[in-house]
């Protein structure tokens, strides 16, 4: 077999419709769009959530609440995922992203108490929880807030 012999297999594939190409072609003048209108235009496509005039439903409900734009979002970490450091070792954003613990950006890191911690971990965080500050430091380690 040669490149020039491969084929797609018989009646798999259909030729494209040509449209506007004569008046015998039955897809000639108009090509299938019909007579004015809309959509006869072109570019004359409606954009979406057009109702046909009537009014939209997103302008027909109401509108309750805000978007606060102040809002910061912390990277959230429980006490599980730092059983993977070794003992008395610095546990810091820079080295929880690099450990893929903590992915993108965000406003900070938050510690919580999910879990359980034996070894002891200095932690430095944006913010902790009381139970993951406890807990760590029952198992020998500290909690630093930046």
């Amino acid at each position: 077999m040669k490149l020039n012999d491969l084929a797609p297999a018989p009646k798999s594939t259909k030729n494209r419709k040509r449209l506007g190409r004569g008046v015998g072609s039955g897809q000639g003048k108009t090509a299938g769009r019909g007579y004015k209108g809309h959509k006869a235009r072109s570019g004359g496509t409606t954009k979406p959530g057009f109702e046909g005039g009537q009014m939209p439903i997103q302008r027909r409900l109401p509108k309750r609440g805000f978007t606060n734009i102040f809002k910061k979002e912390y990277a959230i970490i429980n006490l599980d995922d730092l059983q993977k450091f070794e003992q008395n070792s610095v546990v810091d954003e820079a080295v929880l992203i690099r450990a893929g613990i903590v992915k993108g950006k965000r406003a900070g890191v938050k510690l919580l108490g999910d879990g359980a911690i034996n070894q002891a971990l200095t932690i430095k965080v944006h913010k902790a929880s009381r139970s993951a500050q406890a807990k760590i430091e029952a198992a020998g380690g500290k909690v630093e807030v930046i």
